[in-house]
């Protein structure tokens, strides 16, 4: 520990003590830690004693006087008067002399918005809206960004109802996907305002909606001309009237889901292949109204079309054979097709060269002789195939 030095106790409390040499007469006496200042610097305290204590019994200096210039640097403060001994102020808190200061802790709302609502896109629906939202304000308002309500994913929430519909619309007219399957709170008037708002809807898909008609497919179809994506599967009351309505306004329609629409019939059907000549896929189940006219009428308009399923439908090898004419067919369901016969696959294998997957399940006709003629047909190809690389190879070799 520090201490200081005390002369000569003869005098009193703050009076001057004569200078002294003899260490008899001093004594330590210990402070308090908070209440020293550093000693003065032994040139000063040497030339502030006595000038005889700085000089020998021979004349000669122990200590050289030395001028204000030859002191050392104080760090840019003011240096002492000659003859003044230097000492230090002490700190208010002595305790901050040994406080390292701490970095700012980083904070992640100093990120620019836009990573944040990068970020919140990887989130869902339930986790955006009942948990990042409740952490500030701030967050809330980018939880409620126009890009997070583009696509909605609103399907197997019974809390879903007409008045949250419209309030979704009406806060965001920029949705562009939907998806309100299996929200059986949902009728025809929530789809029509939902329709009436968003203009620039390209998805609807609504499965088992049972409690929606022809009203909602209209509206979405009037109100919504860019629409590319219509899945509305297993609705009882669809008819004929919705479809016509959509192959009449949604020329940009490309994909179509009817499967168990079973009032769906020839009729509206050939006005959607009539309408939307730019569809690449189309999927029926068990709409046994629909025959191997509407087949025909998809092959005859629609020869973008690249997946096609007609999975128990009332469809037969008259109607199937005009699918030959598609050439970007690659995947063909024809399951459960009560009468489809093998020279039928034979041709559609022959003709539709980009065809990656057939269903062929639930199919009695098809037998045996067809499987191995088929799987001949597959050899053939395969060495063909395989010659063509030899040729190719033996022309790189000749160049």
């Amino acid at each position: 520990p520090r201490c200081a030095i005390l002369r000569g106790n003869a005098a009193g409390p703050g009076a001057p003590s004569p200078p002294s040499t003899d260490p008899a007469e001093c004594q330590q006496v210990l402070l308090p830690e908070q209440h020293l200042c550093p000693l003065p610097r032994a040139v000063e305290c040497a030339r502030e004693a006595s000038p005889k204590d700085s000089v020998a019994e021979d004349g000669k200096e122990i200590i050289p006087r030395s001028s204000p210039s030859h002191l050392p640097e104080l760090d840019g403060r003011q240096k002492p008067e000659p003859g003044e001994p230097y000492c230090e102020e002490p700190p208010e808190n002595p305790e901050d002399c040994c406080q390292d200061s701490q970095p700012p802790l980083p904070d992640i709302n100093q990120l620019p918005p836009s990573i944040l609502l990068k970020i919140f896109s990887n989130l869902s629906l339930n986790e955006r809206c009942l948990s990042a939202s409740l952490v500030c304000k701030y967050w809330r308002d980018l939880c409620l960004d126009f890009q997070f309500w583009k696509q909605l994913d609103l399907s197997s929430r019974q809390q879903v109802t007409d008045e949250l519909l419209e309030r979704i619309a009406s806060r965001s007219q920029n949705i562009t996907e939907i998806n309100i399957s299996d929200c059986r709170n949902v009728t025809d008037t929530g789809v029509c305002m939902l329709a009436s708002k968003c203009h620039g809807l390209l998805k609807y898909t609504a499965y088992r909606c049972k409690q929606l008609s022809d009203t909602s497919l209209s509206a979405v179809a009037s109100q919504c001309p860019q629409l590319q994506k219509v899945h509305v599967g297993n609705q009882d009351r669809l008819t004929d009237e919705g479809l016509k309505q959509l192959g009449s306004e949604c020329r940009e329609l490309k994909d179509i889901h009817f499967g168990q629409c079973y009032k769906i019939s020839d009729e509206g059907m050939t006005i959607i292949a009539k309408g939307c000549l730019k569809l690449r896929r189309i999927y029926m189940q068990e709409n046994k109204l629909v025959t191997d006219q509407s087949v025909k009428a998809f092959a005859e308009h629609c020869p973008e079309l690249q997946y096609v399923g007609f999975m128990g439908c009332s469809v037969t090898s008259k109607g199937v054979i005009h699918l030959t004419n598609l050439r970007n067919l690659s995947s063909l369901d024809l399951r459960h097709i009560t009468e489809l016969d093998n020279e039928t696959v034979m041709e559609i294998v022959k003709k539709c060269r980009n065809l990656t997957s057939l269903n062929l399940c639930l199919n009695w006709i098809i037998n045996d002789s067809w499987e191995e003629r088929l799987l001949l047909l597959l050899l053939l190809l395969l060495l063909l195939l395989l010659l063509r690389e030899v040729w190719d190879a033996q022309d790189l070799l000749a160049s």
